[in-house]
């Protein structure tokens, strides 16, 4: 993997525009049913936290994949993930400004916060190798 930021200038012909900071990530080999799911949680997680210690907006997570594929014994349960219907997303806060925060080695467990994170139930699948 391959990540990359971007930092996005305030408009200067809209009042109040901030920065902001895009990530884009190259992926080589995707298991779309079992690692990207985590990929997107983790990169998106990050593109926040750095954009949170420099006082940026956060604005977008790109991903490029290179080989993306669907492992054979994944086919029935992904059939069941795409029958379901999505939910709203949940918001991320942050609990310590970013003075308090430091780095991005200043992070810890209790500064995140998640709010109207709704799951559905867990659908089984096994690591395919």
């Amino acid at each position: 993997m391959f990540c990359q930021f971007y930092v996005h200038l305030p408009d200067p012909n809209i009042a109040d525009s901030k920065p902001g900071l895009s990530c884009i990530m190259y992926q080589r080999s995707a298991d779309l049913g079992l690692g990207i799911p985590f990929n997107i949680a983790s990169y998106a997680l990050l593109t926040h936290m750095i954009a949170h210690i420099t006082n940026i907006e956060p604005r977008e997570l790109i991903m490029q994949l290179g080989d993306a594929h669907v492992y054979l014994d994944h086919v029935d349960a992904l059939g069941i993930q795409l029958k379901r219907e999505p939910r709203p997303f949940p918001k991320l806060t942050w609990k310590r400004d970013a003075a308090t925060i430091g780095d991005i080695d200043g992070f810890v467990y209790e500064d995140f916060e998640i709010a109207g994170y709704n799951p559905m139930g867990k659908i089984e699948m096994k690591m395919s190798v």
